[in-house]
């Protein structure tokens, strides 16, 4: 199997919040990434997706990573594939989404 991946991967696992809409209502769910790219994000969470449905994505990038202060990302995706976790036996999922547009908010600090 290829790699069709066209943005590098980076293994970060960071809580993630994600809202979908279900019934034309936003529910929020909270998650955690498995692996992050600029295109695309691999979290679990304890709800089920369905593939295709539209995603707003938070998380943020903790100053530890970005050498830094605090980055605040947010997201506009869509479920491309979910899947059961095979090493949990809860109801946890895995959902893979494409990432189709973000926004890098800065945490600056006055100086």
């Amino acid at each position: 199997m290829t790699d069709r991946r066209m943005a590098r991967r980076y293994d970060l696992s960071l809580p993630v919040i994600i809202r979908a809409a279900i019934e034309k209502e936003a529910a929020q769910r909270n998650g955690k990434t498995r692996d992050i790219s600029t295109r695309g994000v691999y979290f679990t969470i304890d709800d089920n997706l369905n593939a295709g449905a539209e995603l707003d994505i938070t998380l943020t990038l903790p100053a530890e990573i970005t050498s830094g202060s605090e980055v605040f990302i947010r997201a506009v995706g869509k479920v491309v594939r979910v899947e059961r976790c095979p090493e949990s036996r809860e109801t946890r999922v895995g959902v893979a989404a494409v990432i189709e547009r973000y926004e890098i908010i800065r945490n600056e600090q006055p100086s």
